[in-house]
């Protein structure tokens, strides 16, 4: 008996470990999303680098500050340099041997404004409501953290002309931003809020998580935002959404800017709401 336990306890040990279970499909499962997808063609992203690294503040640029600026090396940076240059979207200046971008580069806004059935609707609103008012109005859509102007008629009254179709500006500042966000569901708030720099571009700038949540409330029940100098000093500007009942939610907003020297108080609020508020549902697209 003691010599047939003693093989079975051999026979035991001998036998192999049992294998793990395998992971489950959602383990298993790769991200093959985003920049991770096969789809994904690095080489356009890396030509809109170089494109990006213009960016207003940079008009010209060395083939070496194109690299520092993109993280590439010298010899991917003159690739991709030569090869924008040879399509037409940079010239250089043989001279100073910088690079700047081509006004090809304007061909993508012109399609993008011309095909875009928004501004298309938007700007004889626009045009009517600045020369009834005479002062700027624009049209923006919200973009991430970002508003974008994609319309602007600028009036002889402008406070700053350097804000021109393609300006981005944040949105938790800006009287449009503030509007478009007045229509989202929290969630959607706090990610905008989160990946946002919440800071003080005047004194009279509102970037407190708690207190931007408060006026969002309010701007939603009273259907529109107004904002005084929070992100340019002597800027009073009221805004409203264009909706789209098609998609169920909001595309843009129209707002209306008017300088400080200009503002006739709390009477002129409610005068500017009630012309942006008609306009943006003159533009919107209603329900068939």
């Amino acid at each position: 008996m003691k010599k047939n336990t003693d093989a079975a306890d051999i026979k035991a040990r001998a036998k192999p470990a049992k294998k793990a279970a395998p992971e489950s499909a959602s383990a298993q499962a790769v991200d093959n999303t985003g920049v991770n997808s096969p789809l994904y063609v690095n080489s356009v992203e890396k030509c809109m680098r170089v494109l990006m690294a213009f960016d207003g503040q940079q008009r010209q640029l060395s083939l070496s500050q194109i690299a520092a600026q993109t993280g590439f090396d010298l010899s991917t940076a003159q690739r991709f340099t030569y090869t924008l240059m040879t399509l037409g979207y940079l010239t250089k200046d043989e001279e100073i041997r910088k690079y700047e971008l081509a006004p090809k580069v304007l061909d993508f806004a012109y399609h993008y404004l011309t095909s875009s059935e928004l501004v298309r609707r938007a700007t004889p609103y626009l045009q009517q409501l600045s020369q009834e008012t005479e002062e700027t109005t624009n049209l923006t859509i919200l973009d991430g953290t970002e508003v974008v102007f994609v319309q602007r008629i600028v009036s002889r009254n402008v406070l700053n002309p350097n804000v021109v179709t393609g300006t981005r500006l944040p949105a938790y500042c800006t009287a449009s931003g503030l509007a478009l966000m007045s229509t989202l569901d929290e969630a959607e708030v706090d990610r905008i809020l989160d990946q946002s720099d919440l800071r003080m571009y005047t004194p009279f700038t509102i970037a407190d998580r708690g207190q931007i949540k408060k006026r969002l409330a309010q701007f939603r029940e009273q259907g529109y935002a107004h904002i005084r100098e929070e992100y340019f000093l002597g800027d009073i500007s009221t805004a409203a959404v264009v909706t789209d009942s098609r998609l169920g939610r909001a595309v843009g907003a129209v707002n209306m800017a008017i300088t400080t020297a200009r503002w006739g108080g709390d009477g002129d609020e409610r005068r500017h709401a009630d012309l942006v508020m008609s306009a943006a549902r003159a533009i919107s697209i209603q329900g068939r």
